[in-house]
């Protein structure tokens, strides 16, 4: 394939992927609700996410924690530790590091559910018997990405603090009441609203993404294998250009 071709598959993939999403629109805003379904997917992709994104929130900000204070020592500066840590946790790294985590459970485990779904002949067998397939597999999954992850973000910021919290005392003594007034003293309003506000598009872009390669996979098993991985690979360079775009904004609106 030439240097042209490569960019002709690239276009058509993203031209793909827009008219996919609005599709989703379109299909979001029509009756009949599949709201059993819904749950049923916030419990999967929520609840059951939650034990790795909180094992990956807690060794999170052990590790940071313990990396920073050897150079914070250096300057003079430990004290400022906990509001360091605070910061960085929960304006770039919490959002980002969950996003990607969420991305290869839930976009892997979309992509693969779908395609094999669509090898197997069941959505097309769906279609067949008068179910609207877009709106009980896709509609239901985005939402709920869209839902749950800002959720998991924020659980995942808290246990992050905590291991912190942790990790301040292993060489120290810091009281929980004033490590975590030293965490808020210095966090403000413009650090916490972007974070939460972008969590949102992390969840749909993970979401959309898996349900597109998993609603078009193709090539039997092979294909589903290859719809799971793309959709974890995509999935997590989307939240990186977001991400990218969010910061971007967020200094233009002096919120930095």
């Amino acid at each position: 394939m030439n240097f042209s071709e490569t960019w002709r598959e690239y276009f058509k993939e993203v031209g793909a992927i827009s008219q996919f999403t609005l599709r989703f629109f379109q299909q979001s805003f029509k009756p009949r609700n599949e709201w059993g379904e819904f749950i049923r997917q916030c419990y999967i992709i929520g609840y059951q996410s939650l034990p790795l994104i909180g094992l990956t929130g807690f060794i999170m900000g052990l590790v940071l924690t313990m990396q920073l204070r050897p150079s914070l020592i250096e300057y003079g500066v430990e004290s400022q530790l906990p509001a360091m840590v605070g910061i960085a946790i929960v304006r770039e790294i919490g959002p980002v590091i969950t996003a990607l985590i969420f991305a290869g459970k839930i976009g892997s485990s979309i992509g693969a559910e779908l395609g094999s779904m669509r090898v197997t002949e069941q959505i097309d067998a769906m279609e067949v018997s008068g179910t609207n397939p877009f709106k009980y597999l896709v509609v239901t999954r985005v939402l709920a990405a869209m839902v749950m992850l800002p959720i998991l973000i924020l659980l995942s910021d808290a246990i992050s603090l905590y291991g912190s919290f942790i990790g301040v005392n292993i060489r120290g003594f810091t009281s929980f009441s004033l490590f975590w007034n030293l965490v808020f003293d210095r966090l403000e309003f413009g650090d916490v609203l972007p974070a939460f506000i972008k969590s949102f598009f992390f969840g749909f872009a993970v979401g959309i993404i898996g349900c597109y390669k998993g609603y078009f996979s193709s090539k039997g098993t092979e294909g589903v294998g290859r719809s799971a991985n793309t959709a974890v690979v995509v999935g997590s360079i989307v939240v990186f250009f977001i991400d990218l775009i969010a910061v971007q904004i967020t200094d233009i609106l002096g919120l930095n």
